[in-house]
């Protein structure tokens, strides 16, 4: 059972974006830091455990080329082996910044020459896997970035084209040895995840077809690949093979956002629907397929939910973020 907690006060309601909310814990503050997005600007807030804000930041897309300021699509906090960056992506750029915002490293432009005049361009999709941090774009491709240790000398090391429609989300998981065949997925507004084994070159492991709806999010959980789709759907793949282990009917309406708990194994995913369900995931010892138990439902009333993470690895408590909605909701366990 989870209990609501103090929410913590927003400037401005989150955009009605899906996987509108980054989390980063910082044990050793004993802090949590959130990261939320509306139009042009990211709020960052610092809260204690017992929810008091206790800092606020406010970021704002870099502008450009173009008259109007770029409305920004994501912001995630990347956490390398040895530095933890913030990356903001808009429909310029990407930018990335030292882990409280105060300095941006390293800026990116998006080029426009491949788009129609009636194609959007953006930026979407942010996952670090060990010292690359992938973004995904407009046009399907996967830009990867070589994080130096410290310091601005970022330098895109590839692209990865497995897409033929925009990226909406990527997951890693950190390489589990010389044994580990996949360690990310991307997924697109089509459904297809492609599935890759990081390094010095990325190699595309196997492709996972879609069946025309969206996959708004994705996860990845020693092998498993958790995707949530438009038709409210959550699917559990093996990662190195593509074969699905379990679909869930898991929402009334389209999903906008999964999270994991690694420690313990638990799956959080939030939809339209008002309703953040919460599943725990586990391997069958005989037939090393993966098993899913129903653990908490939670009801948003009367709100369009689009950002929900966990707070902690051991899923402990989560956050949710919806449209129109000045605060962020935060859950505990009791």
């Amino acid at each position: 059972m989870f209990r609501r907690e103090r929410p913590i006060p927003l400037r401005g309601s989150a955009a009605p974006l899906c996987n509108n909310l980054s989390v980063l814990q910082v044990p050793s503050r004993n802090l949590t830091h959130f990261g939320v997005v509306h139009g042009p600007s990211a709020q960052l807030l610092s809260a204690a455990p017992e929810g008091v804000p206790l800092a606020q930041r406010q970021l704002h897309a870099k502008e450009g080329a173009g008259v109007s300021p770029p409305l920004i699509t994501q912001v995630h906090w990347c956490v390398l082996p040895f530095r933890v960056l913030l990356v903001l992506t808009s429909h310029r750029g990407i930018q990335m910044y030292e882990s409280d915002g105060s300095v941006m490293v390293y800026w990116h432009a998006l080029d426009s020459g491949e788009a129609s005049p009636v194609q959007a361009v953006f930026a979407r999709g942010i996952a670090s896997s060990g010292h690359f941090i992938c973004v995904g774009t407009w046009s399907g491709r996967v830009l990867v970035f070589d994080i130096p240790a410290k310091g601005p000398n970022i330098v895109l090391s590839e692209e990865l084209a497995g897409h033929q429609t925009s990226v909406t989300d990527i997951a890693t998981e950190p390489a589990q040895g010389q044994d580990c065949m996949a360690d990310v997925v991307t997924a697109d507004n089509s459904g297809l995840l492609c599935v890759w084994r990081s390094g010095p070159k990325f190699k595309l492991v196997t492709q996972i077809p879609g069946f025309g709806v969206p996959c708004p999010s994705v996860q990845l959980w020693h092998g498993t690949v958790a995707a949530g789709y438009g038709d409210g759907q959550v699917r559990l793949y093996e990662a190195g093979t593509g074969t699905l282990h379990v679909q869930i009917s898991a929402h009334a309406r389209a999903i906008c956002a999964l999270d994991l708990a690694p420690e313990v194994g638990k799956l959080l995913s939030a939809a339209e629907d008002t309703f953040v369900h919460i599943w725990k995931l586990s391997r069958s010892p005989e037939s090393g397929r993966t098993e899913v138990e129903h653990c908490h439902g939670e009801c948003v009333p009367d709100t369009q939910v689009c950002g929900a993470r966990f707070c902690d690895p051991s899923g402990s408590s989560f956050a949710v973020t919806g449209y129109d909605l000045a605060e962020i909701l935060r859950f505990s366990s009791v």
